[in-house]
């Protein structure tokens, strides 16, 4: 068997490379898992901080991969990771905001103590709202890790946030969460009102002051929280989910779902991109120097030459199923994309 020599890629001319990116406020990518959501995102993030513009880019993927993807450690809370450029990153561990969440709002809380998120959407039993609402509602770590992300979204130090979401049945859970926790707050907020009521008629009877409505400023602040992210991602705007693909019918089929799912939620797909496309680089951008980089033999590797025509036709698929949204192609790279290096290269198939 014969050995293929690849040579790494060396050094990327920053000058070759598009800085800045064309895209709102808030960019997301979502899509199965593996298909190289991590790498868009800190591709997109880095091009976004090299023309000074402060950008966050932040995980909620429980499989954590930035700090492999920028190959420095990536802590939980926004940090900045380059001198030169204002990027910033996160990757969001849910227990642990779970667990930041617990007692937010006091012992003598609305909830009897619990974490406004943590009760309320049933943790480890179903929480006191369980018979209320019909049953255990979503995990409390994703509505945990949602609170967060709506934290840093609304963080005035960032002018851009780009998120690297779950896979996709997470991320649509997450998506679910603004809706449900609307009714759950509003039902709170009513009946705690409708109760306070009563016992202030009961006072009025017998006499002595109504202790101050306690809790319901919170809940309504977080209710606020919610309508503002639900807001946010609805408006094309401010916010491009870009779904992130690979050329082969299960992943057309995986995404086409996603497309259909986050369509019903009304939240707009500007941009899809399909990953590992067996082409050469020039095919997809003339801003870096594509001799360096090892493509696949399409005219004599029978292995290549079957591989492409799966890909072709997945391509032709997915050409008709997203048809008018904006599609950007990165090649199958020889090398395996971790580093500003490759990044920049990334970058620059996504401009």
């Amino acid at each position: 068997m014969s050995q293929i020599d690849v040579e790494p890629v060396e050094r990327i001319d920053e000058a070759d490379v598009p800085a800045g990116v064309e895209a709102p406020e808030y960019v997301l990518y979502g899509g199965k898992g593996g298909v190289g959501k991590t790498t868009m995102a800190a591709a997109t993030g880095l091009a976004s901080a090299r023309d000074g513009t402060r950008t966050l880019v932040v995980s909620t993927d429980p499989a954590h991969s930035l700090s492999d993807t920028f190959e420095r450690d990536v802590p939980a809370e926004a940090t900045r990771i380059r001198e030169d450029v204002p990027l910033f990153a996160a990757e969001i561990d849910p227990d642990a905001a779970l667990e930041e969440q617990a007692g937010v709002f006091g012992d003598d809380g609305p909830l009897d103590g619990e974490s406004p998120l943590g009760g309320l959407l049933g943790g480890e039993d179903d929480g006191p709202m369980a018979s209320l609402l019909g049953g255990a509602m979503p995990g409390a770590d994703e509505a945990a890790a949602m609170q967060k992300l709506i934290e840093f979204l609304d963080d005035d130090r960032f002018d851009r946030v780009v998120v690297d979401t779950a896979p996709t049945g997470h991320t649509l859970r997450l998506l679910e969460l603004p809706e449900i926790m609307d009714t759950v707050v509003g039902r709170i907020v009513s009946l705690r009102q409708r109760l306070q009521g009563m016992m202030d008629g009961v006072k009025g009877v017998f006499g002595g002051e109504s202790a101050p409505e306690e809790g319901i400023d919170d809940l309504e602040a977080l209710k606020g929280q919610i309508e503002r992210l639900r807001t946010t991602l609805r408006d094309p705007s401010r916010t491009d989910f870009r779904v992130v693909m690979i050329p082969e019918e299960m992943s057309v089929f995986e995404s086409k779902r996603l497309l259909s799912q986050l369509d019903e939620f009304d939240i707009p797909v500007g941009t899809v991109v399909v990953n590992r496309v067996m082409e050469n680089l020039a095919d997809v951008t003339d801003a870096v120097d594509s001799s360096q980089f090892v493509t696949p033999n399409l005219e004599t590797c029978e292995f290549c030459q079957q591989r492409w025509q799966v890909q072709q036709r997945a391509l032709q698929e997915a050409q008709d199923v997203f048809r008018g949204h904006d599609i950007k192609r990165v090649p199958l790279f020889a090398d395996e994309v971790r580093g500003e290096e490759m990044l920049r290269v990334v970058a620059a198939c996504l401009d």
